[in-house]
C-alpha cells in the first residue's frame, strides 16, 4: 500500500437544492492503491451521489464543491468537460447495479466489453475479441464464447451483472468504484466475484465499493466509511469497526441483518423506524375467510411435472426445466433457492402464467391454471399477485401513486378481498404516509417504491402473491422493514408466498420450506431449519457453505 492516496476526496458537498439539507454533505477521505473502502448506509444517505461525482456523474441540477478531488495527484475536472471520456474506464472503472439499464439491449454483451477495450488499450482486434473471452471466465460466466454473442436480454440477471463487472474491469483501471456489484448474484457467483475483486486490490487496484450488504464489505474492503444523512458518521478499519460499532446507525446496520435470523422473530430494526400497523380485516371478511378455511386443505400453487425448453440461434434448445414439481400450502411461505440461470424466473413465469409449460400441470388453488387461455385465466387472475426485484422498471414512471393503485383494484377483485378497497387503506397496510399518493414513482426512495409495489399487489385481494427477489436492492435496514411487512401481511391476510431470491439469509428468514433448484432441476426440499441444519445434495452444500457472513 503506498503512502501517497491513490484517490484524495476534501470537503465534497453536493447540493440539490440551496435551501434544503445537502445530499453529500463535506465528505473526506483517501483511497490508496490495493487498497479496498467500502462506503456504507441507509437508502438515501448519500453512498450513490458520492461514488458518481468522482466520476463526474453528478446530476445536471446538482451543484458540486469540494476543496480537492484528485487522482494520481492529478486533479479531476469538474462535471462535464470532455477529459471524463478519456478517465471513465481507463482510469476510473465503473460498476453499477442495474446491468440491464446499464447494457445496451441491441448488442451483444461481448461488444460492450470489446468498446471498453477499443477506446482504452492498444491490443488488436484478435487480442481483444481473445480478452473478451477471458474477462467473461474470470467473473463467472459459462461458456464465454456464447454469451459473448447474446445480447442482454438474453441473459439472466446474474449473468448480466457479471458481464458489466467484465466491462468495467477491462481496461485495468487504476480504480474501481463498484456500485452494489454482488446484489443480483447467486452466493456461489457472489464468492467467485469477491474473489476476483480481492486479487485486482492485491494486484494494486484502489476500489471503493459501495453496497448495503456488510457480510460482502467484511470480506473484501480494507477500511469502512459509514454514511448517514449525507455526511460520514464513522470509518475505520472493518474487522474493528464491524466487531465494535461506535454510532447508532452502524449498530442499526448490523442488527437487521437476516442471516440465522430463523423464522417468526422479526428483524431488529432501528429506534425511529416507522411502525407499521395493518389494518384488522376480520370484520369484513367473513366469506373471504370461510373460504379461505374451505380451501386450507387444497395447496395455494402446484407445479407437477413442468419442463420447459428454450430454442436459440446458436444450435441446441437449453432445457431450463426438467420435470419439477413444487408444492406451496395455503398461508405458508416456500423458498425457492438456486444460482443464476437456475431455472427460478422460468419457474415464475409458468407460475404467473406469463408463459406455458410444454409439459406438466400448474394448478392454483386446486384450480387448473397452466393450460388454460387468457380469457379462461382472466377470472382466477386476481387471486394471484406478484413482487418483482425492479419496483422502478414495473411501474409506469408517469402515473401517481395514486393513479397506480386506482388501476389495481379496478383490474378486478379475488373472492378472497379483504377489507383494502382504496388507495388510502391499501398504502396505510404497506405503512407510507397517505401523502405519497399525488408523487411519481421515480420520486420515492427505494424502500417507499418496494412498499407501493407490495400494495399494489394486494388491490385484487390476492390468496397467493410470488415475491421475485422483492429486497434485493434494498439496503439491510430497509430490508428489515419490508420482510417484517410481508410477515405481518401474510398472517393478517392469509397470504401465502412464493419466495425466490438468491440471498440465503433473507429465504431462512421467511421461509417455512424451501426448495433448492439447479441446473432446472429440484435436487431437495424440506422444512427450513433441515435444510439449512443438515442439508443432503451436494449441490445445497455447496450453497450453504458459500453464506456469505459478517466478519467482525
Amino acid at each position: 500500500m503506498t503512502a501517497t492516496p491513490l484517490l484524495r476526496v476534501s470537503n465534497l458537498s453536493v447540493h440539490f437544492d440551496r435551501s434544503a439539507r445537502p445530499a453529500v454533505d463535506d465528505v473526506s477521505f483517501d483511497v490508496a492503491a490495493g487498497e479496498c473502502l467500502a462506503i456504507v448506509g441507509e437508502s438515501g444517505s448519500g453512498k450513490s451521489v458520492t461514488a458518481r461525482s468522482l466520476l463526474g456523474l453528478a446530476p445536471a441540477r446538482a451543484h458540486v464543491s469540494f476543496s480537492e478531488l484528485s487522482l494520481a495527484g492529478e486533479s479531476l475536472p469538474a462535471p462535464g468537460a470532455r477529459r471524463w471520456r478519456t478517465i471513465r474506464g481507463a482510469s476510473i472503472g465503473l460498476v453499477l447495479q442495474d446491468a440491464l439499464v446499464s447494457l445496451d439491449p441491441l448488442r451483444p454483451v461481448g461488444r460492450e466489453i470489446d468498446d471498453v477495450l477499443r477506446l482504452h488499450t492498444t491490443l488488436s482486434q484478435r487480442e481483444r475479441q481473445a480478452r473478451v473471452l477471458e474477462l467473461l471466465d474470470a467473473v463467472g460466466i459459462p461458456d464465454p464464447a456464447l454469451r459473448a454473442r447474446q445480447r442482454s436480454g438474453e441473459l439472466s440477471g446474474g449473468l448480466r451483472q457479471r458481464a458489466l463487472i467484465a466491462a468495467g474491469i477491462a481496461a485495468g483501471p487504476a480504480l474501481i468504484i463498484a456500485d452494489e456489484p454482488t446484489t443480483a448474484l447467486d452466493v456461489t457467483v457472489q464468492a467467485r466475484v469477491l474473489d476476483l475483486l480481492s486479487s485486482l486490490r492485491n494486484n494494486g487496484t484502489a476500489m471503493i465499493l459501495i453496497t448495503h450488504d456488510l457480510a460482502v464489505v467484511s470480506r473484501v474492503a480494507d477500511r469502512v466509511a459509514v454514511m448517514s444523512e449525507g455526511r460520514i458518521v464513522e470509518t475505520g478499519e472493518t474487522k474493528g469497526l464491524l466487531r465494535a460499532p461506535a454510532t447508532v446507525p452502524t449498530q442499526q446496520l448490523l442488527a437487521a441483518i437476516p442471516v440465522d435470523v430463523t423464522r417468526g422473530i422479526p428483524l431488529t430494526l432501528p429506534s425511529d423506524a416507522e411502525a407499521v400497523t395493518v389494518p384488522d380485516t376480520s370484520a369484513s371478511a367473513g366469506a373471504a375467510a370461510t373460504a379461505t378455511a374451505a380451501a386450507s386443505s387444497l395447496p395455494a400453487l402446484e407445479l407437477r411435472g413442468v419442463s420447459r425448453r428454450y430454442p436459440t440461434p446458436h444450435g441446441a434448445a437449453i432445457q431450463a426445466l426438467d420435470n419439477v414439481s413444487l408444492t406451496l400450502a395455503s398461508g405458508t411461505t416456500l423458498g425457492l433457492v438456486g444460482q443464476s440461470g437456475s431455472g427460478k424466473t422460468t419457474i415464475a413465469r409458468i407460475a404467473l402464467g406469463l408463459e406455458t409449460a410444454d409439459s406438466g400441470e400448474v394448478l392454483l388453488a386446486g384450480h387448473e391454471w397452466g393450460s388454460l387461455n387468457a380469457r379462461e385465466r382472466r377470472p382466477l387472475r386476481p387471486t394471484l399477485g406478484a413482487i418483482y426485484q425492479d419496483a422502478l422498471s414495473s411501474f409506469d414512471p408517469r402515473l401517481s401513486v395514486e393513479r397506480i393503485l386506482t388501476d389495481a383494484l379496478s383490474a378486478g377483485a379475488s373472492a378472497n378481498h379483504q377489507s383494502l378497497t382504496t388507495p388510502d387503506e391499501l398504502l396505510d397496510a404497506v405503512g407510507l404516509p397517505r401523502a405519497v399518493k399525488n408523487r411519481r414513482p421515480l420520486l420515492l426512495s427505494g424502500g417507499q417504491r418496494q412498499r407501493v409495489a407490495i400494495a399494489r399487489a394486494l388491490a385484487p385481494g390476492p390468496q397467493t402473491i410470488l415475491c421475485d427477489e422483492p429486497v434485493s436492492s434494498l439496503d439491510v435496514s430497509t430490508q428489515a422493514r419490508v420482510l417484517n411487512l410481508l410477515d405481518e401481511l401474510q398472517r393478517h391476510l392469509h397470504l401465502s408466498y412464493l419466495f425466490i431470491s438468491h440471498d440465503l439469509g433473507v429465504i431462512r428468514h421467511m421461509s417455512d420450506r424451501v426448495a433448492v433448484i439447479n441446473e432446472g432441476r429440484i435436487v431437495e426440499t424440506g422444512p427450513t431449519d433441515e435444510i439449512f441444519i443438515a442439508p443432503q445434495h451436494p449441490y445445497t452444500r455447496s450453497l450453504i457453505a458459500a453464506l456469505p457472513r459478517v466478519r467482525g
